[in-house]
């Protein structure tokens, strides 16, 4: 749970390294919930790990350097709220 916490705090960073770094994170985290689950037979953790790793893989993949979004947009979008 604590590396999961870690994670989200570090994807909502607007430097790219950290953001990355937080999806590892997320994807540490979803293999450790994937063991729990396998360790206490619940097949319905393990599924929704398996999504959710196949999302972090997609946003790590997006927090690559060509993919980064200039902080004058961000602030753009913010009132799109």
């Amino acid at each position: 749970m604590a590396v999961t916490i870690a994670a989200a705090w570090l994807v909502a960073s607007t430097n790219t390294r950290r953001r990355n770094a937080g999806f590892w994170a997320f994807l540490l985290s979803n293999g450790l919930w994937i063991a729990w689950g396998m360790h206490v037979d619940a097949p319905a953790l393990i599924a929704m790990q398996i999504v959710l790793a196949m999302m972090n893989i997609r946003g790590a993949l997006k927090t690559e350097p060509d993919h980064e979004v200039p902080s004058r947009a961000l602030n753009e979008n913010q009132g799109d709220r």
